[in-house]
């Protein structure tokens, strides 16, 4: 069964969040993961009281083992690094 994840970006550097979209790519396909919607700016809470972030991302994933492979994957530690380097970072699998 399908598993998604809701990943959020409150960008602080921008430069650094950059070179992460730029390998972001390649680690989600390599664990089947696939980008279903990105909301750039966009976004409003609409209840709630939690900050809105710059980026918010939906994935897709075959199901939760491919998930967590992505995100525990050594070979793409450093580029989960640039995100989180990147400024804010969230992720809730789903």
């Amino acid at each position: 069964m399908s598993a998604y994840a809701m990943v959020t970006v409150t960008v602080k550097d921008p430069e650094t969040f950059n070179s992460y979209r730029e390998q972001a790519g390649a680690a989600m396909a390599k664990h089947g993961g696939k980008p279903l919607h990105v909301t750039r700016g966009e976004a409003r809470v609409i209840e709630g009281e939690i900050d809105t972030p710059d980026v918010t991302v939906i994935l897709e994933f075959p199901d939760r083992d491919h998930a967590n492979a992505w995100i525990t994957d050594p070979d793409f530690a450093e580029v989960h690094a640039l995100r989180r380097a990147s400024g804010i970072s969230n992720i809730i699998l789903m």
